[in-house]
């Protein structure tokens, strides 16, 4: 089948979906993640033409129905277990030298980001801090000070609105300088928690974070952003989640983490300068 009646057929379906969905044209559009007027043209433009892949992940994600359906390579519905998820390295930079991570803060832009750190929040790191996690790396510890830099920006944003939840435990463990953080100097585990209350305390209540004994929940290190996509931390790789329904149960598993928290938001700052740094 050619491209001209591949695109036929998957107007066709994307036409039948929309019926099914007993949505207008404006909630349809919205639900798959483009404007009224991308629509249109893939429903109703001059010539039938493909849609983006994110549109078809989109779709196939959120109407539960496969990617080869909607291109018509099949006839069977199915499930499109395929394209609930996809990976992207956190090392791929664009044309403009962000990580996808920088990526993803910026097309998250006004909406509400829901933030797991792996170890330290990134936006409050110290240089002394880089420098001990880039160990002796030179090309590593300016990536980790620009995307440090980069972060902190993003959250000093008006329209920023950003919720952290940590494990208690991981301050607590920096601030006596076990596990990862054997080696690091007493100053400079005493200057990384006075910088971050100081930031909690400038970025508050845009920034807002919350800890949660580790002991009794545990979160993965991931980014939420709004209830479009999920980026779970996987060491070299995000596992970058699409589907509004996983990104959903994401984000409430996230807010039960808040509301089972040990120390609140305008707590966590006064909590975070009193650890004692042995």
């Amino acid at each position: 089948m050619g491209k001209r009646e591949t695109a036929a057929l998957f107007r066709t379906r994307l036409s039948q979906l929309q019926t099914q969905s007993g949505m207008t044209q404006s909630g349809f559009a919205e639900e798959i993640g483009i404007d009224r007027s991308a629509l249109s043209q893939l429903t109703s433009g001059q010539n039938p033409r493909l849609p983006r892949a994110e549109t078809l992940l989109a779709l196939a994600a959120r109407f539960q129905v496969s990617a080869d359906w909607l291109l018509g390579l099949t006839d069977d519905r199915g499930i499109a277990t395929q394209v609930l998820n996809t990976v992207e390295t956190e090392q791929a930079l664009d044309e403009e030298n962000r990580t996808a991570m920088e990526r993803w803060h910026t097309d998250a832009t006004g909406q509400k980001v829901r933030y797991v750190p792996a170890w330290l929040p990134d936006l409050m790191r110290t240089p002394a801090v880089i420098a001990f996690q880039a160990a002796s790396s030179e090309q590593e510890r300016r990536r980790l000070q620009r995307q440090t830099d980069r972060r902190l920006m993003v959250s000093r944003m008006p329209e920023s609105d950003i919720e952290m939840c940590m494990p208690l435990q991981s301050l607590e463990v920096f601030a006596q300088g076990r596990g990862n953080w054997t080696g690091i100097s007493a100053d400079a585990r005493a200057e990384q928690l006075t910088h971050i209350a100081s930031t909690l305390d400038e970025l508050y209540p845009a920034f807002r974070m919350y800890l949660f004994d580790g002991r009794k929940r545990f979160a993965p290190p991931m980014t939420i952003f709004g209830y479009q996509r999920a980026a779970v931390y996987a060491g070299e790789t995000y596992l970058l989640v699409r589907s509004k329904p996983l990104v959903r149960d994401l984000a409430q598993g996230f807010d039960a983490h808040i509301r089972h928290a040990e120390v609140h938001a305008h707590e966590a700052a006064n909590w975070v300068r009193a650890l004692r740094v042995t």
